[in-house]
């Protein structure tokens, strides 16, 4: 479908805004931000060797950016679709959200009550009950309409993600080595958030084919007792050429990760048990994981899972619109780039 010129404004203010943006930031690389006994610290050099320090709080920042961005594009989106009924956004809400929001039964009401556990009488609460399942239907009623209007339109987003620079050269990897995308995932497989961002990682490379690789880095977490060596077996296991697969199972069976269910998880793959056993038991490979740890605190990480695509940070229990949406750009980046070259 063609975008249309609203949409079209929007787009450009975003992507010009962003070169902008990149055109001050390099202007800023040369200005002073501190003195040392006459020796001058420019911005650059603090982006550069205080990166990691620096990461968090920027992504921080793109969070809040983001939040208020998609906020302008639902905006822009109603104010479209009313100019083409000819309603204002509040007779278009009016119409397809509030007057299609039903008020709970009765039924509903006891239920929701009984959940609460409070000595407030039944009919003392009733109409703050009503009123409440009537707030959640309507934002859920909202979101969806949002997002068939987004699903009928061209969005396309060009805010990106902080970056930095990191290099995974010995890291475990999947994919072609020339792919335009890489993903690389600090994780923990004790880690709930991360059994949950497995499955949509598998769907992007599903998607993506060979336009996208992976890499995978352990952080093992402190809080989680299983994790540092359910690392050291994913390790073994791919000294048998089947890491991927012991992965899997881990993610799959996020609560499975006592030796014992280790071992069987390498009985289910048909792996040399005697050598994973010895493996195993040896913490072989616990320099290997520390490494990897030693590497996500020096990049300033502080919880799992962490994502870098293209460089570009992600952390936490991201959506796999989000991760499509980042994917895609650094392929309409890498394709704009070449096109450039070739003229």
């Amino acid at each position: 479908m063609p975008i249309s010129r609203a949409l079209i404004g929007l787009f450009l203010g975003v992507s010009l805004s962003t070169s902008a943006n990149a055109a001050l930031a390099d202007e800023k690389g040369t200005a002073v931000v501190a003195e040392v006994g006459g020796q001058k610290l420019t911005r650059a050099e603090l982006e550069e060797k205080q990166s990691a320090k620096l990461l968090q709080a920027r992504y921080q920042y793109y969070l809040a950016e983001r939040e208020a961005l998609d906020q302008l594009i639902e905006a822009q989106l109603l104010e479209m679709q009313a100019r083409r009924e000819q309603l204002s956004v509040e007779q278009l809400l009016q119409r397809d959200v509030i007057s299609q929001v039903k008020d709970p039964t009765e039924d509903q009401v006891q239920v929701f009550y009984e959940g609460l556990r409070t000595e407030e009488p039944f009919d003392t609460a009733r109409e703050k009950i009503v009123a409440t399942i009537r707030q959640i239907r309507l934002t859920k009623a909202r979101a969806a309409y949002i997002a068939s209007l987004r699903g009928q339109t061209d969005v396309r987003v060009a805010l990106i993600p902080p970056d930095i620079e990191v290099a995974f050269d010995k890291s475990v990897r999947r994919g072609p080595q020339n792919a335009p995308v890489l993903v690389v995932e600090f994780a923990d497989y004790q880690c709930p958030y991360c059994q949950a961002l497995h499955p949509e990682l598998k769907k992007l490379e599903a998607e993506f084919g060979d336009k996208i690789a992976f890499v995978f880095k352990d952080f093992p977490l402190p809080m989680h007792a299983s994790a540092q060596k359910a690392a050291e077996a994913a390790r073994c296991a791919g000294a048998q050429g089947r890491f991927w697969d012991f992965q899997d199972l881990l993610f799959k069976n996020g609560r499975q990760l006592e030796v014992v269910q280790l071992r069987e998880h390498a009985r289910t793959l048909g792996l040399d048990e005697a050598r994973f056993n010895r493996c195993l038991d040896s913490s072989e490979q616990r320099a290997a994981v520390q490494e990897d740890l030693t590497l996500a605190q020096r990049l300033g990480l502080t919880g799992t899972p962490s994502l870098f695509i293209n460089g570009h940070f992600l952390s936490g229990a991201v959506k796999y619109s989000t991760l499509r949406e980042i994917v895609e750009q650094q392929l309409e980046a890498r394709e704009s780039a070449n096109d450039s070259a070739s003229r």
